[in-house]
């Protein structure tokens, strides 16, 4: 069983604010006819007044609210059992998020154009399992392996330059990071996508990806940017303020460096595609899924929850149609039980 929405649970907190409220409101009627005159004789001066009745009406109407809350609640719960089994492959998303990621060579930036593209692409997928890989000067999880599309998408835009402390772009960490993520008894195909402007400050990034292919893993790198460059802004405020620069106070110029990117792909027989235009990716990708194998890497026990909120609402409106009916005079049913000894 689970709670579609728990936050309306705290609404039960009305009830007893209700019962302390009839409760006083009696007190104040029974001060007042004291002040009036004689308890027996006000009791005689209206015979047909019930002293259980106003206690059912409250009963009633606390049980229709409470039906109305657990309605907007949502209680699930689950009415059978499934075998799901899934058939894929496990992939890892490593995204470059160094500063030269900022440059606006490609619109929005880099970075945000990278987001789109990886965006999309879990769009397409299936049943594949899916993690994601941030680096700069060093590799950084952001999130395991999960058949959880939704996570992904959501830890994906909060990725940003920051989120990596060290700076600089090591491709080679990133590799060596995401062939982590990978079972190596497992018989599922492994597929790194590199997201990357290429722009690599390390050394051996074309070893560790020799030694990706020895594990079993494939490569395919996609470029953003261009090959002429561009600058990298500095914000403050979402205002550009100046232009990052290098240590002789000339402004930095970042480019593609396709070569990089091309020679890490091929280690792995893998291969490289353009950034820039999002829709030749997704095709690049989608073609290569295609052609490589499926296997089926969980079989497990799925509830298949169902929303049980009708239910709740139609106590709630039971009661509430109930309470029309009920006053506040005695009945015959009332007088014979004789409750709170209404009987004269």
């Amino acid at each position: 069983m689970e709670l579609d929405e728990s936050k309306y649970l705290y609404l039960l907190f009305i009830v007893p604010f209700f019962v302390l409220l009839f409760l006083y409101n009696q007190y104040w009627k029974r001060r007042k006819q004291r002040e009036f005159g004689d308890l027996e004789m006000v009791k005689k001066l209206s015979p047909e007044k019930s002293v259980f009745k106003p206690i059912l009406k409250l009963v009633v109407m606390l049980l229709a609210l409470v039906g109305l809350i657990f309605g907007l609640v949502n209680p699930k719960i689950g009415t059978k059992m499934e075998t799901v089994k899934r058939e894929g492959i496990d992939i890892v998303f490593a995204m470059d998020v160094s500063k030269s990621m900022l440059a606006e060579d490609v619109a929005p930036n880099r970075l945000e154009k990278s987001k789109q593209i990886v965006s999309q692409l879990i769009n397409q997928l299936g049943n594949d399992r899916i993690g994601i890989v941030a680096y700069a000067g060093s590799a950084f999880p952001v999130l395991p392996i999960t058949t959880d599309y939704s996570v992904a998408k959501m830890f994906l835009q909060s990725m940003n330059t920051d989120i990596v402390s060290s700076q600089g772009t090591s491709l080679d960490d990133a590799i060596k990071l995401s062939a982590t993520y990978f079972d190596d008894k497992s018989k599922t195909s492994k597929l790194l996508i590199m997201i990357s402007d290429g722009e690599d400050h390390s050394e051996g990034a074309e070893e560790a990806a020799e030694e990706a292919n020895k594990l079993g893993m494939k490569i395919i790198t996609v470029g953003v940017g261009t090959e002429k460059g561009g600058t990298i802004p500095l914000r403050v405020n979402g205002i550009i303020e100046s232009f990052k620069r290098d240590n002789n106070n000339e402004v930095v110029i970042t480019k593609l460096n396709k070569e990089g990117l091309t020679t890490i792909a091929k280690a792995t027989k893998g291969g490289y595609v353009n950034g820039n235009n999002t829709k030749e990716v997704l095709d690049y990708i989608k073609n290569a899924l295609n052609n490589i194998q499926k296997t089926e890497f969980e079989s497990t026990q799925m509830a298949d929850f169902q929303s049980q909120f009708q239910w709740f609402l139609g106590f709630a409106f039971a009661f509430l149609f109930l309470d029309i009916f009920l006053l506040e005079r005695k009945t015959k049913w009332v007088q014979k039980m004789n409750l709170f000894n209404e009987k004269e």
